[in-house]
């Protein structure tokens, strides 16, 4: 387990040196939140003042479905059109380009349809994964749980396929499944060590949240305990923000090695080569 961890770990810090390198790469994850936002905001809203929900539940369980898979549709076509500008800015990057924001977003919607197509596709399983959930009881969030585990893993390179390879949506999601297979198989250090270092992360700031709330609050000041509240919150959106650009980076050095052997500018080929190798 040690080992692991220090292999994604080393891994990390190489793909923070890209972030450093360019921090310009964060404003994409942030309009891809801010953008998300809005997707939200303009499905809930309507239905807070009409009941919509409590009329979809009643009565109109089609209604519902059609409209859980609209905002599924929406929502992906959102966070995955920005990802891909993050995919093609970190891509530039580590060719050894400086990518301008305005030439990510070019890219990422020179793909719009292809990313359209794959939207469908997400919001069609999200849909089939919620319907499981609720009709299924316990058992049924164990196997959506699952099936979305290896949706998760089998499409973690469906970005950067959409992006550089001309191929359609269902073709992208197979050829991110076999990359995964020719590059590491079912090992997945990378992945869960990126995400194990960002859950001590935010553990470890959710008890330094906890002080500094507790500290305001016992100073019994209004405005400490603002000014302490809109720090907890910028730090966890400052963490969100960071590992998902970190996400997008070791997409695109991923899929640049699984192609080339080559991480690119920034990170050492053995390296990557040790800690995603396939199980024997």
């Amino acid at each position: 387990m040690m080992g692991r961890f220090e292999r994604s770990w080393t891994l990390l810090k190489a793909s923070a040196a890209v972030l450093r390198a360019d921090r310009r790469l964060l404003l994409l994850p942030l309009l891809s939140s801010i953008a998300s936002l809005v997707v939200i905001a303009t499905f809930a809203l309507p239905l807070a003042g009409s009941g919509g929900l409590a009329r979809f539940d009643a009565g109109q369980p089609t209604a519902g479905v059609l409209f859980g898979f609209a905002f599924y549709f929406v929502q992906f076509f959102v966070i995955v059109f920005f990802n891909a500008a993050l995919v093609a800015a970190a891509r530039m990057h580590l060719d050894g380009q400086r990518p301008s924001l305005s030439a990510a977003l070019g890219v990422a919607a020179s793909h719009w349809l292809r990313i359209l197509g794959y939207a469908a596709i997400a919001a069609t399983v999200g849909v089939l994964l919620r319907a499981i959930e609720e009709r299924a009881g316990w058992f049924g969030r164990i196997v959506a749980g699952l099936f979305g585990a290896a949706w998760t893993v089998a499409t973690f390179l469906v970005v950067p396929v959409l992006v550089h390879e001309n191929i359609g949506p269902l073709d992208a999601v197979k050829r991110s499944a076999q990359l995964l297979r020719q590059t590491w198989g079912e090992n997945l250090i990378g992945t869960l060590g990126l995400g194990f270092v960002f859950g001590l992360f935010y553990v470890g700031w959710a008890l330094l949240a906890a002080l500094i709330v507790g500290g305001a609050i016992a100073a019994h000041s209004t405005v400490l305990i603002v000014l302490g509240g809109v720090v907890v919150v910028l730090g966890f959106v400052l963490l969100g923000l960071i590992h998902s650009a970190l996400n997008g980076v070791y997409a695109a050095v991923l899929y640049r090695y699984a192609q080339t052997g080559d991480g690119g500018a920034g990170f050492d080929g053995a390296l990557v080569a040790q800690a995603f190798r396939s199980k024997a």
